[in-house]
């Protein structure tokens, strides 16, 4: 896949980026109201009992603040955190090297965590709730089982597709939490708070303009704001004006929904090839020359928020919507759904 600017998935370059803008506390969280509130009580009743808080499951799409909020968790309870993601486990011994490393009411964090094998599923569940793993050393006759006795840890999963989490680990997640896509002024108050630590001055709407072409993610917003950033500095005088941030997200080929060129390239081959549906995902992906995975993690999630796509057990559907927007007449086929 290419790198869009639009993409809620990141490079290690951009994660060295993000981490200078993350907050360290729930009190400088922007967001995900329902999440911090919930948050705030489990963590203050663990600090009031001097337990480690319970294992905790954050999904939802790309770029929303999964990883941000699991150092915000490990802040509050004043612990260290290590960090780690499903493919890179890939043997029951790197989990062990993982956890029996950890210090009592450390947290663990697990990216990607509906990608880890099950093997590695089978040896996490006695961690998870009896604080100890059961290691078998050897192979054939010779092989014996050791347990390892643990520190008591919060293990902290991410995952942009919680369906995929076999239903035994789900459920072991005392405190599920689903993020969701911001709204605008959320990430308006985002783009004010980057652009103060970028030290660039920023008008209100210019900031607001950000925030609507953003896809309601706080990633695609800080990313957009560096790339209006570097317009204003070589074709202005350094600050983001309104103007000078519709001119970049023009020149980005961001338009006022943040759909970019592989958004159009998506809506406007299901109208113009497929009759505006329906199509199967596969039928869609080889289309635009992407993979079906990445047009279910990525750009759908978007497309069904803002209702410019369906899905239906035919396939996906354009909705009047998306035919409005890219200037197409309803089909008699969309009018008639």
């Amino acid at each position: 896949m290419d790198d869009r600017v639009v993409s809620g998935e990141t490079t290690n370059f951009d994660e060295r980026f993000e981490q200078s803008l993350r907050p360290e506390y729930l009190s400088q969280y922007i967001g995900q109201e329902k999440v911090k509130d919930n948050l705030s009580i489990f963590i203050e009743a663990a600090k009031g009992r001097s337990e480690s808080l319970d294992h905790v499951l954050l999904y939802g799409p790309p770029g929303l603040g999964k990883t941000t909020l699991a150092t915000v968790i490990a802040n509050e309870m004043n612990v260290n955190i290590k960090m780690t993601s499903g493919p890179a486990i890939e043997r029951p011994g790197d989990l062990a090297a993982v956890v029996s490393s950890l210090e009592p009411g450390d947290v663990l964090f697990i990216d990607e965590i509906h990608r880890l094998n099950r093997a590695i599923e089978e040896v996490l569940y006695p961690a998870m709730e009896d604080f100890c793993l059961d290691i078998v050393v050897g192979k054939g006759p010779t092989a014996r089982s050791i347990r390892l006795d643990l520190p008591p840890f919060t293990l902290i999963g991410a995952t942009t597709r919680a369906g995929a989490l076999s239903a035994p680990l789900r459920d072991r997640f005392g405190v599920p939490l689903r993020l969701e896509f911001y709204g605008e002024e959320p990430l308006t108050e985002i783009v004010v708070r980057s652009a103060v630590i970028f030290d660039v001055t920023i008008d209100r709407l210019a900031a607001i303009e950000i925030a609507k072409r953003s896809r309601g993610t706080p990633r695609i917003a800080n990313r957009l704001l560096r790339r209006v950033r570097d317009y204003a500095q070589v074709r202005g005088d350094g600050s983001i004006t309104l103007q000078t941030s519709r001119e970049a997200l023009e020149m980005l080929q961001v338009d006022s929904h943040g759909l970019d060129h592989i958004d159009h390239k998506l809506i406007t081959g299901m109208i113009e090839r497929f009759q505006g549906g329906p199509v199967g995902v596969d039928t869609i992906a080889a289309s635009i020359g992407e993979e079906s995975v990445t047009i279910e993690d990525v750009y759908e999630p978007y497309l069904l928020q803002i209702g410019f796509i369906q899905r239906t057990p035919r396939g996906r559907v354009a909705t009047a919507l998306a035919y409005n927007h890219f200037g197409y007449a309803v089909s008699d086929n969309e009018s008639g759904r």
